[in-house]
């Protein structure tokens, strides 16, 4: 995506006064990328942020001054589900890398992988709401208040339904370590 950046810093597209587009882009990419990724799927993600970006090019400064995170995650998300309409497909959220880790072994890594496989299969598994909320949070970096405004909703009722999600989580990893230790006994 950093031809985008290109694009944006030599075309027309941001004016001398623009630099807070391309600040903007600095600091918003990437979680725009993994949110976007989370609805629309790997392949189509940079379109969406792109369109993103493109969107605010064309939008005044003083418009957005105050609220840009959530402006730029709501109209992300929309055109996510726009694209998702259009195309009527849902695509599986790719599992991320995994970090390497400085003094872990291949079993220690290994282990890590299987954490992150489980909680990804949990997110994923979460009802719509409760996931979109959740990635907002985690990926996006928003504030309570930031989220219920993309999410149209009111701040506590984001607060229930991370808690919702962060519970229902908890319960499918722990209900996933059991399975193993029940077929122990059980053999």
């Amino acid at each position: 995506m950093s031809s985008l950046k290109a694009q944006m810093s030599e075309g027309n597209a941001v004016q001398s006064d623009g630099k807070w587009v391309l600040e903007a882009l600095d600091q918003y990419e990437a979680k725009l990328l993994r949110f976007a990724r989370s609805i629309v799927g790997e392949a189509q993600a940079a379109d969406v942020v792109q369109d993103t970006f493109l969107r605010l090019c064309k939008q005044p400064e003083r418009d957005v001054r105050g609220h840009l995170a959530a402006w730029l995650f709501t109209v992300c998300r929309n055109r996510a589900l726009s694209q998702l309409r259009s195309e009527r497909r849902l695509q599986n959220m790719e599992d991320d890398d995994v970090q390497p880790h400085p003094d872990s072994g291949p079993a220690t890594k290994f282990e890590r992988k299987e954490q992150l496989t489980r909680v990804g299969r949990a997110i994923r598994e979460l009802p719509e709401r409760q996931r979109e909320a959740l990635l907002l949070k985690l990926d996006g970096g928003l504030s309570y208040k930031e989220i219920a405004e993309v999410m149209q909703l009111s701040v506590s009722n984001v607060g229930f339904i991370l808690h919702q999600a962060v519970q229902a989580i908890r319960n499918e990893i722990a209900s996933e370590s059991a399975l193993p230790a029940v077929a122990r006994r059980m053999s």
